[in-house]
């Protein structure tokens, strides 16, 4: 097997735990204060990292467009992260991070790439009460047994690409999502996801779609609905299932990832009925034979609600 091949099982694993590895970096000074601050980005999304090569300027691209790089054969647009956050480079832009995301590849330029470290997903908190704006998802907490704790901030690329980028990311189109999705009557779609760019592109879907939804920010937040509609639902002489048709939940959250939220349904027999669709922006084979390991129905990639139609009408047609 190669190290390459390695580096994905070992990471894929890692979600049998609800861990995941973070890559922090540096983007600069903000322009709040003079202190340089840690990012990360999840190293699952990460392709390469490269000394920052040659940027071609491309015209109309935007402040926060740097333009486009070939990087072996492939031309990607290359993004200014510092600019898009409020944050001066001290040295330069130094780094380039090429990542997938949502069917696109891209790069973003940094000052400074740190290290890599491996998180449980409950060290990792919605940034949304905290934080604001609509860059941050989430807050990572490192180092909390020592003297000299340190706060991470995971930024929302999602929102980010949208804003640089946004014929990548198209509105909900209701004539492209086909016929209305019939469900059970009296029954929704539980959504989980971090992003509130990602939520507000799945309510729209979905509403396109002619489904109700009860949407949350994490996936410890979908299994306390969950918990909340079975006592429910139980105290009223019902189940779960008279509520909830379906799980759509993200990969990638706050507090416990997508893959444990699947896990934790399928092995309850309250719930353990109910389809559960992943629908993430992590791309790539190894998350998808994982999605099917864990017991989820279906993998969807972000986005399109076509697709996300498509694959739900798929599922609960079984």
């Amino acid at each position: 097997m190669s190290s390459s091949m390695r580096d994905i099982d070992e990471r894929t694993n890692l979600t049998n735990n609800n861990q995941f590895e973070l890559l922090l970096f540096r983007l600069g000074e903000s322009d709040q204060s003079a202190n340089s601050e840690l990012f990360g980005i999840n190293v699952f999304k990460v392709r390469e990292i490269l000394v920052m090569p040659q940027v071609t300027t491309v015209v109309g691209g935007g402040p926060a467009m740097l333009g486009m790089a070939d990087i072996r054969g492939q031309v990607i647009p290359v993004i200014d992260l510092p600019k898009m956050v409020g944050c001066t480079p001290r040295s330069g832009l130094n780094i380039l991070l090429v990542t997938e995301y949502a069917r696109s590849t891209q790069g973003f330029a940094v000052e400074a790439v740190e290290e890599i470290v491996r998180l449980e997903w409950n060290q990792v908190v919605s940034a949304e009460t905290s934080v604001k704006g609509d860059m941050v998802t989430s807050i990572a907490k490192l180092d909390t047994d020592t003297e000299n704790p340190r706060l991470v901030q995971v930024l929302d690329v999602e929102q980010i690409l949208r804003d640089v980028l946004p014929t990548r990311q198209p509105e909900v189109d209701p004539k492209t999502v086909g016929p209305q999705v019939k469900l059970r009557p009296g029954t929704k779609i539980l959504a989980a996801d971090d992003s509130a760019f990602a939520r507000s592109l799945i309510e729209q879907g979905l509403k396109a779609m002619g489904v109700p939804v009860l949407m949350t920010k994490t996936g410890q937040e979908a299994w306390q609905q969950l918990g909340e509609i079975a006592d429910h639902a139980a105290a009223n002489g019902r189940t779960v299932q008279d509520e909830i048709a379906l799980v759509l939940t993200d990969l990638e959250m706050p507090e416990m990832d997508g893959f444990t939220l699947t896990r934790k349904i399928k092995a309850d027999a309250r719930f353990k009925s109910i389809p559960v669709v992943i629908h993430s922006s992590l791309s790539g084979t190894a998350s998808e034979d994982h999605v099917r390991k864990v017991g989820a129905d279906a993998y969807v990639s972000k986005f399109l609600a076509k697709d996300l139609a498509d694959t739900i009408r798929g599922v609960l047609a079984r």
